[in-house]
């Protein structure tokens, strides 16, 4: 039992100690019409910074 105590610990801090990921695609439209999309991973936190900086004018 204090095995699983110990181990329920140390999964928790390495859950901590993970990097959310997010998975972004942006999409540009060619002079031709025609679509291309750009994938990237992101962190969670920069997500929103990332599409703002990558936004057609």
């Amino acid at each position: 039992m204090a095995k699983k105590q110990v181990f329920g610990e140390e999964a928790q801090k390495l859950k901590g100690a993970h990097r959310k990921m997010a998975k972004v695609i942006i999409s540009t439209k060619s002079t031709r019409g025609k679509y291309a999309f750009k994938e990237a991973m992101v962190d969670e936190d920069e997500v929103r910074n990332f599409i703002s900086q990558n936004k057609e004018q």
